[in-house]
């Protein structure tokens, strides 16, 4: 892989009120302390992360759109479309990059409709419930499926 890779990090719906929303399901972290994260370490393997938060599935799909000509792989917290949408599973096959679910709770332990995410068949693996922790060993994942 080029050491010079572009992650493309997608974080949806309401993922803009971490830190202040239900903390005791996602905790204090807020969104830009997980850029942050996610900065420095993607910096350490000398790679570029373009980190996005958006509450339109729309944009989601044109980011993800975006990243098939432009980005080496996707880490993708599609928030509560998860379980609705087909439009981002969808626009995920046809990138055809390598993607990396994450989820800061652990969805098994929530209620039934959090357990059945539409984004699953479209990645590599799915990370949930390590916290804003998750994001960073999304890259790690990424470092051996990219080499």
């Amino acid at each position: 892989m080029d050491k010079a890779a572009l992650i493309l990090v997608l974080n949806g719906p309401n993922l803009n009120l971490l830190g202040a929303r239900e903390p005791e399901i996602y905790g204090t972290t807020t969104l830009a302390d997980i850029n942050l994260l996610m900065q420095k370490s993607a910096a350490a393997r000398g790679w570029t992360i373009d980190f996005r938060q958006t509450n339109s599935e729309g944009e989601l799909v044109d980011w993800i759109q975006w990243a098939r000509e432009n980005a080496s792989a996707i880490i993708i917290n599609a928030g509560a479309y998860t379980h609705t949408s087909v439009a981002i599973l969808d626009a995920l096959r046809a990138a055809a990059k390598p993607v990396i679910e994450v989820h800061l709770s652990n969805l098994f332990q929530r209620e039934v409709f959090r357990h059945h995410s539409y984004i699953t068949p479209a990645a590599l693996g799915l990370i949930c419930g390590f916290g804003a922790r998750g994001y960073v060993l999304a890259l790690d994942a990424l470092a051996d499926i990219l080499n």
